[in-house]
């Protein structure tokens, strides 16, 4: 028996490791030729102290000078003597460059592509060695647009153990991937990809969630939602959806259909054209409110176009309340991804 480790570097590489409860994580690291910081395998030096997000373990043996009370309490931990009890994400204070190690890079095959509107593109890969392949529920991936030499960032919209991957792309006028996906791309093409990458993902669900999407911002949050469909959700979970027109809503069937799978999961959409046939006319900051924010005890992670993502976090903070976490992502034309985490 083992147990998945994710190894989440700060530049937002992410490599996995197959651990054993009777190992350190450090231990299963190096096993992998993967050399997180570390000095004196003892609990003593503190070099490798690293956060964990999800999951839980046996801390071992250290001192106080390594690993204070208070940090423990806050997730911090000392991989030199983490044994684990489950699975388990951690960040580790370090590139992965500096722990000799990289993304990896796979091949594809295209396996479907549909268009929801003139703005809006979805497309499934088939990735030559899927089992290879492990990420966090929203997390991206850099995927080659063929014929280009350019590349471009894009969050998978389907959970880690789905067999197809899924992306949502905003089609722009002369964009690399655009151009491609509307004029060029078929079925059976092979393309190549690299990651997984990115911190913005589902962490541990310890409160009421509030997940906020603009856009095609809503695919790393069904990628979130598709794992909450196999776990037992505890805490309400709500999202709100906002586009520019109605042609640019997609998946409420999906949100629908999670809602029927996850009972504490609820959701609205809005439109900002006032000439939508939409409930909701304006922007996801109208459903915003302090009881949407739980008067702070919420984790909130929020995708979307830089204005709507600045929109949002100056609203938040105008009504006066601190959420537990906060965990955003943007995005712009070129599918350049920003994440960041505030509080």
């Amino acid at each position: 028996m083992s147990f998945q480790i994710a190894l989440n570097f700060e530049d937002g590489i992410t490599r996995f490791v197959e651990c054993r409860p009777d190992e350190t994580v450090a231990e299963a690291s190096y096993k992998a030729r993967i050399n997180i910081p570390l000095d004196c395998r003892d609990g003593a030096c503190g070099t490798c102290k690293s956060r964990c997000e999800s999951g839980s373990y046996d801390g071992g043996d250290y001192i106080d000078e390594a690993l204070t009370d208070d940090e423990a309490e806050q997730g911090y931990c000392l991989p030199c003597q983490m044994t684990p009890h489950s699975d388990l994400v951690l960040r580790i204070p370090s590139s992965s460059a500096a722990a000799k190690t990289s993304a990896a890079t796979f091949g594809a095959t295209l396996a479907g592509i549909r268009h929801h509107s003139p703005s809006t593109v979805e497309f499934t890969l088939d990735a030559d060695e899927r089992d290879g392949l492990d990420f966090l529920p929203g997390q991206y991936v850099n995927i080659a647009v063929p014929g280009t030499g350019q590349s471009r960032s894009y969050s998978m919209s389907s959970g880690p153990t789905q067999r197809q991957l899924s992306f949502l792309v905003r089609t722009v006028p002369g964009g690399a991937m655009s151009g491609y996906l509307t004029e060029r791309a078929r079925p059976g093409d092979r393309l190549e990809f690299t990651g997984p990458m990115g911190s913005f993902y589902l962490r541990q669900l310890a409160r009421p969630m509030l997940l906020l999407a603009g856009g095609t911002g809503l695919a790393p949050l069904l990628s979130m939602l598709e794992r909450m469909a196999q776990q037992p959700v505890g805490h309400p979970v709500r999202l709100l959806y906002g586009v520019t027109g109605d042609q640019d809503l997609v998946h409420l069937d999906t949100l629908a259909d999670y809602a029927e799978v996850i009972p504490s999961f609820t959701f609205e959409h809005c439109v900002a054209d006032a000439a939508s046939s939409a409930r909701n006319k304006g922007f996801v900051t109208g459903l915003i409110d302090s009881s949407t924010l739980h008067d702070g005890d919420v984790d909130i992670y929020l995708c979307g176009p830089p204005a709507m993502v600045d929109a949002v976090r100056g609203h938040i903070t105008s009504l006066g309340v601190i959420p537990a976490s906060f965990h955003y992502e943007r995005f712009t034309p070129a599918a350049v991804h920003e994440t960041a985490e505030a509080a």
